[in-house]
């Protein structure tokens, strides 16, 4: 690759050079790194531990044709990490067999129930993808049976040493690897690539960036140096996809290929059809079509999940409304932290029941789906909480845990429950004064700027997420029209200073509509408008205010 300096076709609009100057990114090089990553300035993996010494030991599986069995977590992450590695086995001569945990058979990590399933498949070599860091008794019963275990995974790494063939996690205190935010999917990019390299073989590893950025969008990875570069081209790649599989996700969650794709619409729209079904199930399915090749099998495995997708919606509904009773029957409104949880409560779901209380109370929350007695729960807070190290100082009450400050999940027994929650809220308490990360205020457009270079200025500050957030724009305009449509939504016809008109849409605003006319400041998100087309755009409206 040409790794010349870019120059860019014309100078940013004022309104995202404030935005990028408020960032604190300097003209010059920095400034050019950041709207334009490339995969050839990703960091040298060469003090990445482990990773030459896996790349050689599946060289070796693969020349002796040595089953090799990866075991995946549930999630996006561990589903796009376990596919690339089948994907590149395959690709390269070898022989793979996947096998994913199940939230209802075993539940996350290498349980007993995910040995024993591992160990029917009678494997020469094992590879765990994003998970493995904490299952030390399970994977130790695999190394003394004599199969080599290697474990690839991102979350935080316990004192004891894991007994494996070879460990490759950042977060392992004698990893050198200066970046420590990739997602496993990431990491098993990396390992395919140094893999090709022993081999001495020609692989194009592109084929594979539009997984490497489902599964790191998706685990809430910070969108940050290395991670920003795999994601901008994983985004690319998305959008033009060759795999059946992806083209089929694409179009039955309706996203047009005539505009760039942004990380948000992995967040939004691929990963919670991509979660469904290990959910609601079990997460095979939405496995079968990140690989398949065909595009009417692909077509109909797309149906499946979508119509998974919308089941899980109507049971979230019910959990949500049953945990808000749960609330206000144990007085926990004001606590430090909501823990609750019910026989019955799909332990599937409730992640996202978690994301939605500590999104509304503004605090972390721990919601518990029990079944005959034991309960399996996620815990979610608000974006910078050391929600691993609350968790840690309960571990007593608890059966397992694992997972990273941004997101944790736990097993525990009924009995247990009401101790643990004194434990926790007196735990989080105590991490009450944590440092949130920076929000910067809206950018306001700038009179000279036309909102399409704005909107087309904002694509390059993409992959926009953790540690990268998508700024809001403020417009200072007029409304020219203002009413209610279907669904309790708000439709506004906003004129600009230089008398352009503009659209905006505000869901869930439509009860403002009546009060709306005049001199306004409207703030939201800049988008294409796909309905009137070209270079036509709205704004997806979060806060409207009148003078």
């Amino acid at each position: 690759m040409n790794n010349a300096r870019r120059t860019p076709k014309r100078l940013l609009t004022k309104t995202v050079a404030s935005y990028v100057a408020e960032r604190g990114i300097e003209e010059g090089p920095s400034l050019e790194d950041f709207l334009d990553p490339r995969l050839n300035a990703l960091t040298s993996p060469e003090k990445m531990n482990d990773r030459l010494t896996i790349a050689r030991r599946l060289a070796q599986a693969i020349r002796e044709k040595t089953k090799i069995v990866v075991f995946g977590d549930y999630d996006c992450d561990g589903m796009t990490a376990t596919a690339i590695l089948c994907d590149a086995i395959e690709a390269l001569g070898g022989t793979a067999h996947a096998i994913l945990a199940s939230r209802f058979d075993g539940g996350y990590g290498v349980s007993k129930r995910a040995l024993t399933k591992i160990q029917a498949a009678e494997p020469g070599l094992v590879v765990t993808c994003d998970c493995g860091s904490s299952d030390h008794a399970t994977l130790g019963v695999l190394t003394e049976q004599g199969i080599d275990v290697i474990v690839i995974d991102h979350h935080l790494v316990p004192d004891t040493p894991l007994p494996v063939f070879a460990f490759l996690n950042p977060h392992r205190p004698e990893c050198a690897f200066p970046y420590k935010g990739m997602a496993s999917c990431g990491l098993v990019f990396s390992v395919v690539a140094a893999l090709r390299k022993e081999l001495g073989v020609s692989l194009d590893l592109r084929q594979w960036l539009d997984l490497v950025a489902i599964g790191t969008v998706a685990d809430v990875a910070p969108l940050t140096q290395d991670n920003r570069a795999l994601v901008r081209a994983g985004l690319q790649t998305l959008r033009n996809s060759e795999r059946a599989g992806i083209r089929a996700l694409v179009n039955i969650v309706g996203l047009d290929r005539d505009y760039p794709f942004v990380a948000s619409d992995i967040g939004f729209r691929i990963a919670p059809r991509l979660n469904a079904p290990g959910r609601m199930q079990d997460p095979d399915l939405a496995f079968q079509l990140l690989r398949e090749r065909d595009p009417s099998r692909a077509e109909a495995l797309a149906e499946e999940v979508e119509q998974l997708c919308k089941t899980r919606r109507v049971i979230q509904a019910k959990i949500e409304e049953e945990a808000e009773t749960e609330i206000r029957e144990l007085n926990l409104a004001e606590a430090p932290a909501l823990v609750i949880g019910r026989e019955g409560w799909n332990h599937g779901i409730v992640g996202i029941v978690a994301g939605r209380l500590a999104e509304k109370y503004k605090r972390p929350a721990l919601v518990v789906g029990f079944e005959n007695g034991v309960g399996r729960g996620s815990v979610r807070g608000p974006a910078g909480f050391p929600l691993y190290d609350a968790l840690c100082a309960c571990e007593g009450h608890l059966e397992r845990f694992g997972g990273h400050q941004a997101a944790a999940g736990m097993e525990i027994k009924a009995e247990n429950l009401a101790a643990f929650r004194a434990a926790y809220e007196l735990a989080c308490d105590e991490r009450k004064n944590f440092e949130p990360p920076l929000v910067l205020p809206p950018l306001d457009l700038q009179p000279e700027d036309d909102l399409s270079d704005v909107l087309a200025d904002l694509y390059l500050l993409e992959p926009c997420g953790e540690q990268n957030p998508a700024p809001s724009l403020a417009i200072n305009c007029r409304v020219r029209g203002s009413r209610e449509v279907r669904g309790g939504h708000l439709k506004l016809d906003l004129e600009l200073a230089n008398g352009r008109r503009v659209g905006g849409f505000g869901p869930n605003l439509g009860g403002k509509a009546k009060e709306l006319a005049g001199e306004a400041r409207v703030v939201g998100q800049l988008r294409p408008d796909r309905y009137r087309g070209g270079d036509a755009v709205e704004l997806l409206v979060t806060q409207v205010d009148c003078h």
